[in-house]
């Protein structure tokens, strides 16, 4: 294994753009460089991996999901991350903190034995829904926190914001380099540490884990279906088989009727493979999808919701099996 692994933590709140800055990155990755990406979701589910995934060889993905990682920073993420790195021996990694999350403290962690001889953690990268800012919206208190330490802020969704916008924007956060951007563009050049390189392989003095069982179906009509509450807010996810498809239109309409603060999904719809990531209030925007092992769809509500009527809601926006 590698040592001194240039790290790379970008955080910020839900639906800022974090997930499509490293997609961004992962293009411009140099081909002859393994790169990993560790992604921790609020949800219970994992979605994140498979709205990136691009069947890229050179990069490995892994998910830690079920909470911020900060607070599960016991088994699932020791465990997560020494099994991605043993596995992909990556010469960069890249780090998706829940939007919920708390990064100030995630970056501590990092730097602490058993990770501190094997990572080089770089400075924190936090993403910025600009628009939301210039519209007067608050940053949660974590991402607040993490402000004054932060390498760089990118202040995405700009592209509509003026000049004022933006000296109003910038004058409400603290002196750090800016960078402003739209749909997550950031060129590799402008990441912290961009420069830095993985160091002489060195003796593995990670913590041992055994992978988890993966989740199974009992019938591939039937889908898993995972709940959690935390203090952040209540969530509810579920994975179908692949050989099951929804009708797109449905389902939109379905999702349109909900009250959820974050909605990502994967699905095998009657239009093909579509993903779409959007945040409360905002019209889902569909693209295809290169993730074909199975449809997952993850909520997240900031109170309890009624289980049984949003599983019959789920199951009414599926399609009937096809006759052969």
């Amino acid at each position: 294994m590698l040592s001194r692994i240039p790290t790379h933590l970008i955080a910020g709140p839900l639906g800022a753009g974090k997930t499509s800055l490293i997609r961004q990155l992962l293009a411009q990755r140099p081909a002859d460089e393994r790169w990993a990406v560790l992604i921790n979701e609020f949800g219970q589910i994992g979605l994140d991996a498979a709205l990136l995934s691009e069947g890229d060889d050179g990069v490995q993905l892994a998910e830690v999901a079920g909470g911020c990682l900060c607070c599960v920073n016991g088994a699932p993420f020791q465990v997560g991350l020494a099994r991605l790195l043993r596995r992909a021996r990556p010469q960069r990694l890249l780090i998706e903190p829940s939007g919920l999350g708390h990064p100030d403290r995630l970056l501590r962690q990092l730097g602490e034995a058993p990770w501190d001889e094997v990572l080089t953690v770089q400075p924190l990268v936090l993403v910025l829904d600009a628009a939301a800012l210039a519209a007067g919206d608050a940053l949660p208190a974590a991402q607040r926190e993490a402000l004054d330490g932060a390498g760089l802020l990118v202040l995405n969704k700009a592209e509509h914001l003026d000049a004022a916008a933006r000296d109003r924007v910038q004058a409400s956060l603290p002196a750090r380099p800016l960078y402003w951007t739209s749909q997550g563009r950031l060129p590799l050049t402008a990441l912290p540490g961009h420069d830095m390189r993985a160091g002489e392989p060195a003796a593995d003095g990670l913590p041992p884990g055994v992978e988890a069982p993966p989740l199974v179906w009992r019938t591939p009509a039937e889908p898993v279906c995972l709940t959690q509450a935390q203090v952040e807010g209540w969530s509810i996810g579920w994975r179908w088989h692949p050989s099951q498809r929804f009708e797109l239109l449905r389902l939109q309409q379905w999702l349109g009727g909900l009250p959820w603060r974050r909605a990502k999904l994967v699905m095998h719809s009657n239009a093909g493979w579509l993903s779409a990531n959007a945040l409360a209030g905002e019209a889902l925007q569909w693209r295809s999808s290169e993730w074909r092992r199975d449809s997952r769809l993850e909520l997240i509500f900031a109170a309890p919701q009624d289980v049984s009527a949003l599983q019959a809601g789920m199951v009414a926006c599926r399609l009937e099996p096809e006759q052969g």
